[in-house]
């Protein structure tokens, strides 16, 4: 393995408020650190983070602690059937003293906007969407206004309740970096969360730790964490078997894909593997980053046969299939 010494140095001392972070974010979050850690990775990676589980588990809680630690601006969307894309983006609003239109910003233009149950809203406000989480700028009208940097769509959807909801397009599935699952806490954590906030009046504030400039900076050192030719070939065989399974030893799952993950879910699992890695305080990416950032980002990249279901098997034991019998490097 070759790493620079530099390198190594230069990981030790700008990572180091990453670890400060974390701590911030379990005083007021209990029993979520894989939670906390997919955040922080979808924030250094330049991504955005879908998130799936039941109502009540601090996830807006968790967000908003972030964006005051980071000194970010911060926006919550309640997304809705009648919520509009001018609701989401802005519009054009006629001043009649002056006899023109002056453009009026809508919440998105924020650092971290969290997109609460959005498979609530229907397709062509996910449409407008789409332009702010891969373009990073929004058009109104006939003009493109760019948005402030950093900037993180996390959103959340039930996976319980889908009475009223449009399930989100393949397109836009696949423009969420990470979907990652979040599941009920432990007896001890939830008695942890029963002694903190218990309470009828609840106040979860947190002072700046960080500047978004820190997030930058970091950003450019996720680029240059060493990545081990072995390791790409790892992440390739991975992403290639959800394409032809055949060919690299799941003949048995050939019949329950019907389409695999496409070039971005290779290019995300290297800069999502790397942004652990820093996250961890390395230089350099071992496969252990590859098997605990992987399925969640290739559970949503994945779709699966009529005989999938008709067997009773989901994309979640496909992926497990997949990272059990690959070998590593």
């Amino acid at each position: 393995m070759s790493v620079n010494g530099n390198l190594a140095e230069r990981v030790q001392q700008e990572s180091a408020f990453l670890a400060g972070v974390v701590s911030a974010l379990e005083k007021v979050v209990v029993g979520q650190r894989p939670l906390i850690e997919r955040i922080l990775v979808a924030l250094l990676s330049n991504g955005h983070l879908l998130i799936e589980g039941v109502p009540g588990l601090a996830k807006t809680t968790l967000v908003k602690t972030l964006a005051s630690l980071i000194d970010a601006r911060f926006q919550r969307i309640q997304f809705t059937p009648d919520l509009l894309p001018a609701d989401l983006l802005g519009t054009l609003v006629y001043n009649p003293r002056e006899g023109d239109f002056t453009t009026r910003k809508g919440p998105i233009f924020t650092n971290i906007l969290l997109a609460d149950e959005i498979n609530r809203a229907p397709a062509k406000v996910h449409s407008a969407l789409l332009e702010a989480m891969e373009e990073r700028q929004v058009t109104i009208s006939d003009s493109s206004y760019p948005l402030s940097e950093p900037f993180l769509v996390m959103a959340t959807q039930n996976p319980i309740e889908q009475e009223g909801t449009y399930p989100l397009p393949e397109a836009q599935m696949d423009r969420f970096m990470l979907k990652a699952k979040v599941g009920y806490p432990s007896r001890a954590d939830e008695l942890e969360i029963m002694r903190r906030t218990a309470r009828t009046s609840r106040s979860f504030s947190a002072a700046p730790l960080i500047h978004p400039d820190d997030i930058l900076r970091a950003r450019a050192l996720v680029d240059d964490i060493y990545l081990d030719p072995k390791i790409e070939k790892y992440i390739l065989d991975l992403v290639l078997a959800t394409r032809d399974p055949e060919s690299y030893g799941f003949a048995d799952l050939a019949g329950l894909i019907a389409y695999g993950a496409s070039p971005r879910a290779s290019i995300y699992l290297c800069i999502a593997s790397r942004a652990l890695a820093l996250l961890r305080g390395r230089g350099y990416v071992v496969p252990q980053d590859v098997k605990e950032i992987g399925p969640d980002l290739l559970r949503h990249r994945i779709i699966v046969s009529y005989e999938a279901d008709a067997q009773g098997v989901g994309v979640e034991g496909i992926v497990e299939e997949l990272f059990s019998r690959t070998e590593v490097p």
